[in-house]
């Protein structure tokens, strides 16, 4: 999201490349490129539809030249943050041109918050304009950002906020098919102040808005920080899977570099049913190509 890209970038380039985990880049390309099979096209994955998140991967580049690079490894899909300073037709008509997905951007960051009723209006009309642009491009869903902590609110105060902020745009988001997912984060590595983390809250949150368009982005490298047990949540909260996103951790890289096992947590996504995008909201520890390696292979069990 626009609103946190010098937290990611700082996750991109700074001490965290350090602790990315116990393999080292050079043993990680070892176990990627030695022990494993290459294949020509790795996304196209045997199990699991992956979005790659063009914000992050060959973020040096033009962002249709990024769409191209993903089409070339074989993704079906892209994923994306704001949408501001982006071309939407000319994005439109590259996906079209070349058979990809525009699975989700993000609607409504950080800030201002929606758990404050103060920006409700605002929220209103930013969800329409989300309407007219998810239509342009052809996108079903929409990521939404419970915001970051009000000054003198409560936990309870700042979610009930967020209840009525989603009620309130329920009767447009049906009428035009658009599911806003709602996104909850971590606390402990990257977003501390934040009002909205792990499962539990963010499954009550959406319960009470009782809608089939309001659903939870449901983000795995967050829950694994917040909570851990990412199959029994997965089970216990699949009523309200609206999205899923993958990383890996320490590092939030790609699959395969951290200490979460993702093949069994694929199989059990598909398992549960579900048939959606997965979101590679990660950042490539060495380089893409090696990341779409290791993404098929997590998906390869």
């Amino acid at each position: 999201m626009k609103e946190r890209q010098s937290r990611r970038n700082f996750l991109k380039t700074g001490s965290f490349a350090v602790t990315a985990g116990a393999l080292s880049a050079t043993s990680l390309s070892s176990c990627c490129n030695d022990d494993k099979k290459k294949v020509a096209k790795p996304g196209q994955t045997p199990n699991t539809k992956f979005a790659v998140n063009i914000e992050i991967w060959w973020s040096d580049l033009p962002v249709l030249e990024r769409i191209d690079k993903t089409a070339e490894l074989g993704f079906p899909a892209i994923e994306f943050w704001s949408t501001d300073g982006k071309d939407l037709d000319a994005m439109a008509a590259k996906c079209k041109e070349l058979g990809l997905t525009i699975c989700q951007f993000t609607a409504w960051g950080f800030n201002p918050g929606m758990n404050n009723p103060e920006n409700h209006d605002l929220f209103e009309e930013k969800i329409k304009e989300t309407i007219a642009i998810a239509k342009k491009l052809n996108c079903k869903k929409a990521t939404v950002v419970g915001g970051d902590d009000q000054e003198s609110m409560t936990q309870e105060e700042m979610h009930a906020n967020i209840i009525t902020a989603l009620k309130r745009v329920k009767p447009l988001i049906e009428e035009a098919g658009l599911m806003l997912i709602l996104e909850p984060m971590n606390i402990r590595v990257d977003h501390k102040g934040h009002c909205l983390y792990g499962s539990e809250p963010a499954l009550r949150i959406c319960r009470e808005v009782d809608s089939p368009m309001v659903k939870i982005n449901w983000d795995l490298y967050h829950m694994h920080i917040t909570e851990g047990d990412l199959c029994g949540h997965l089970n216990e909260g699949f009523d309200q899977v609206g999205y899923i996103q993958v990383a890996d951790h320490p590092g939030r890289k790609e699959p395969g570099t951290g200490e979460i096992y993702y093949p069994r947590v694929l199989k059990e996504l598909k398992k549960l049913g579900y048939t959606g995008c997965v979101g590679l909201e990660c950042w490539p520890l060495e380089d893409e190509l090696t990341a779409a390696q290791r993404v098929f292979e997590a998906d390869n069990w």
